[in-house]
């Protein structure tokens, strides 16, 4: 069985609690212990203290309690709590169940579970809340503990240090933990611990029995009686393998008996044989019990009927692989098959215009197209493996290559000749293909065919061919970046390299750039094969994080300006303004040293909470310089707006500005507005001397470029 599912059943009190394997062998567990102990004759106070230590070890950052109402008084007292203080339990004490005194005192007042999220506001704590703060108790669930007549005589409580509601498991533990009390307190006195375990295994709704030293039945309860169909004469004296299937090897039982022997106990799901011959799947947890001489004399085994579990879990496996309209395999199903390494084939079909007949008709009258349609291409078609996998999409899946367009052609002569009728309405289906033969990636293959067929008209088959489907090749580049930039994420491989940025006044590099790269073993990727990638797939934030910490590390040890880059995706997290005020007093870096290059689409069509950061980073001294200037429409309204410290002119426009006119045209209009409004230009993509001498001319400020400064791990100067 796996232990990821859960399955719901009914408790007790008619309830549906959902609980795992694992969690029914926790439950299992306490019950065990807790017989154990009475059966070995502990003393109360000892059993009712390890029931609540049981209880805490489920639920981390808790502790729990009973509480005993006093038949005279009608007050309450702690009776148990090991994990809480002496002052904590004296303060309890003597309290008087009512709608105010807390989760217990209202569990025996309303004889209902209490579950309280937040002790220090719900008013069922409106006398105790100065208790909860004191000991800061968050939060409190409680469960009544009854007598025979169902009638309250205290409460089993965990309290935790954390604002939380109770889980069906931890519901299930309280209510547990509760009966097991009621059993404990029905009778204190040693010489009926005996009747106690009795009356405990003759309650208990699983099945239970005990063996002696030589593994013969000694005592059983009616459960067990009533699961397997036996009287107990039947069962008294024999061997539990009176209930063995034959289903497992000799292997299997010499495993169960050195577990119980190294371990004392076992548990395990297994399948046993009734009275009458029929199976049963059970949960048995089988326990050693000792004398005093540390010697194995009993044994103690529990059954739980895993019947009803069983057709949960097969009913919750078929919904997980199949359409719940057709019963047909889903798309989970279909990636499980197509993980084969073999050669296969997938078509997939889509319903042509299914949208309108579910407009048109109704979407009962669309569901039963569905169910005809499936039906259909389950009996015609020799389909290996047939999956429904969206609204209105098929996909046949065989498993070895076949004469695709043969069978797409098979299948649309079909539908041609045969009307589907549904409640005296005729129609004639058609669909649109997408077919791929091979071994790896068919799902992504044959939906990129699929979508060329629909772009290509109605009833319209394509076959994937790698070498024409640019579509595919994009998405496919994108995956492979996208894991890329995770990886390099994920092992620190995003590095700053510097550029310097020549000041043509003094003829020196006074500042640099920092560009993103991934550093592999065997080679170095540059930000114009990976940011496009990272953008779409939102981890552009985290590179810029990464950016700007290992930035201000290797500048930390220098006094040079430097600039970093800044998209709208880092704005639009609003992380800036903290995360650069964090760093930059952590390498005790002055902001107005940094550089905060952002691409004019920002400045010019940015949100007005991204304007307000930028203003307000400016106001904390770092400087604003907008990239790329005059590759989008310039508003230079907002540039006066934001105070731009720096203009970086395209690179477009320097490449060929000395032998392009209107790139020189267009560079000298930038450099005028800039001089007059007081705002430094620099010049990107300097790559030549005579590139240089027409930028000098220009009394363009900077020149940023291979001709001074290639992009370099190192700093090729100190400023």
């Amino acid at each position: 069985m796996s232990k990821n599912n859960c399955y719901k059943i009914e408790d007790d009190e008619n309830e549906e609690i959902t609980l795992t394997p694992k969690e029914y062998n926790q439950i299992l567990n306490i019950q065990q212990q807790i017989l154990e102990m009475l059966a070995s004759h502990n003393k109360t106070s000892k059993i009712l203290a390890k029931l609540c230590s049981l209880a805490e070890s489920l639920l981390p950052n808790a502790v729990a309690s009973i509480m005993i109402k006093n038949k005279n008084s009608n007050s309450m007292n702690v009776r148990s709590a090991p994990s809480i203080p002496q002052n904590a339990k004296e303060m309890l004490s003597n309290l008087i169940p009512g709608p105010n005194t807390g989760s217990c005192g209202n569990a025996v007042f309303e004889n209902k579970p209490q579950f309280v999220q937040n002790t220090f506001t719900d008013k069922r704590w409106k006398e105790l809340q100065q208790i909860a703060r004191d000991f800061n108790i968050c939060s409190c669930w409680s469960m009544p503990i009854r007598d025979k007549d169902k009638n309250p005589i205290g409460s089993f409580a965990l309290s935790s240090f954390e604002h939380r509601y109770p889980s069906f498991f931890h519901i299930k533990l309280l209510k547990t933990a509760s009966s097991i009390v009621s059993i404990v307190l029905k009778d204190e006195e040693t010489e009926k611990r005996n009747k106690l375990f009795s009356n405990a295994m003759q309650n208990s709704a699983d099945g239970i029995l005990i063996t002696n030293e030589k593994n013969k039945i000694i005592k059983v309860n009616d459960a067990l009686l009533n699961i397997y169909g036996y009287t107990k004469d039947e069962l008294l004296g024999k061997d539990p393998k009176i209930f063995a299937s034959n289903t497992y090897n000799k292997e299997f039982y010499e495993k169960m008996w050195n577990d119980l022997t190294i371990n004392s106990k076992w548990s395990g799901e297994i399948i046993n044989k009734k009275k009458n011959g029929s199976l049963i799947d059970q949960w048995v947890s089988i326990t050693a019990l000792y004398d005093e001489n540390n010697l194995a004399h009993n044994y103690l085994a529990m059954f739980t009927d895993l019947t009803a579990l069983k057709k949960a879990q097969n009913k919750m496996e078929f919904m997980a692989y199949h359409d719940p309209l057709t019963n047909l395999y889903n798309k989970s199903y279909l990636e499980i098959k197509l993980n084969s390494q073999k050669d296969k084939t997938l078509i997939l079909l889509n319903i042509n215009n299914f949208s309108y007949i579910n407009t048109a008709y109704g979407f009962d009258i669309g569901d039963e197209i569905l169910i005809n349609v499936s039906k259909i291409l389950e009996n015609n078609f020799n389909i290996d493996t047939l999956c429904k996998i969206n609204s209105d999409e098929f996909a046949l899946l065989f498993y070895e290559k076949i004469l695709i367009n043969e069978k797409i052609s098979e299948i649309q002569n079909f539908f041609m000749k045969n009307l589907i009728n549904i409640e005296k309405i005729k129609l004639n289906i058609t669909f649109s293909y997408g077919a791929v033969s091979g071994k790896n990636n068919l799902l992504r293959k044959a939906a990129s065919a699929l979508k060329e067929a629909k772009e290509s008209g109605k009833n319209r088959f394509e076959i994937f061919e790698q070498h024409i489907n640019d579509d595919y090749i994009k998405r496919e580049s994108f995956i492979n970046y996208t894991n890329l930039i995770k990886n390099a994420l994920d092992n620190n491989q995003i590095v700053p390299y510097f550029q310097g940025i020549h000041d043509n006044n003094s003829n020196t590099i006074t500042k640099y750039e920092a560009l993103a790269r991934i550093e592999l073993d065997d080679r170095i990727i540059s930000p114009y094969e990976f940011l496009e990638p990272a953008k779409l797939s939102g981890l552009l934030p985290e590179i810029t994080k990464i950016m700007i910490d290992k930035t201000l590390k290797v500048m930390s040890s220098n006094n040079c300006e430097f600039s970093i880059n800044i998209a709208e995706d880092d704005l639009a997290e609003n992380y800036l303004n903290d995360y650069l005020d964090e760093r930059t007093t952590f390498y005790k870096i002055n902001p107005k040293r940094v550089i905060l290059e952002i691409l004019e689409g920002v400045s010019s069509n940015g949100k007005k909470n991204h304007i307000n950061q930028l203003n307000q980073l400016k106001n904390s001294g770092f400087k604003i310089a907008i990239d790329d200037f005059g590759a989008e429409y310039s508003n230079f309204e907002r540039i006066l707006d934001l105070d731009i410290d720096y203009i970086k002119i395209d690179a477009k426009y320097i490449k060929d500005i000395d032998t392009n006119k209107r790139s020189y045209e267009i560079v000298r209009a930038i450099s005028f507005f800039a001089r007059n409004v007081n705002i430094s230009c620099i010049a990107e993509f300097v790559h030549s001397k005579s590139v240089q001498e027409i930028i000098k001319n220009l009394n363009i400020n900077y020149s940023q470029g291979y001709y001074f400064s290639k992009p370099e791990k190192v700093l090729i100067s100190d400023c």
